[in-house]
């Protein structure tokens, strides 16, 4: 089940990031999504499965570009390569699709990540070494929706 992420979420969402930890986030980036979720939500989304949070992500809004940026997914390690991921990623560009104002969907992601997006359209725009923390290179794609 996908549900809008509520305050009661924080402790089991910042807990899958501590489980993707240091395979996919930098330890450093836990106080990121801590302030992320206290300060800059605007759509975020959980997967509960059998009452048990199993994935997140969200969505953030920059309305004057007509983009949006598809931000924090996180699924539990037990949980990955099960569909999970894809189906919260479509259930939000589903969303941002039903807004005619919006042209563009980008993500910023990893090199450990970044085919998992090209596998729903997602175009590689830029990369940086090293960018989230060492060894954890920036790989920012796009998704253009008309």
């Amino acid at each position: 089940m996908i549900r809008l992420y509520t305050e009661k979420d924080k402790v089991e969402v910042i807990e899958l990031l501590r489980l993707n930890t240091p395979l996919y986030f930098a330890p450093e980036e836990e106080s990121d999504l801590i302030h992320y979720l206290n300060h800059e939500i605007e759509d975020y989304f959980v997967v509960e499965e059998n009452g048990r949070i199993v994935g997140s992500g969200g969505i953030n809004y920059f309305p004057d570009a007509g983009l949006t940026r598809i931000s924090w997914d996180i699924i539990h390690p037990e949980f990955q390569g099960k569909g999970i991921g894809k189906k919260l990623l479509l259930h939000r560009i589903a969303k941002i699709k039903s807004n005619p104002s919006i042209n563009l969907i980008q993500v910023r992601t990893t090199q450990l990540v970044y085919k998992f997006y090209g596998k729903a359209g997602f175009r590689l725009e830029t990369t940086e070494k090293d960018f989230w923390a060492k060894g954890l290179d920036l790989y920012q794609m796009k998704l253009a929706l008309h």
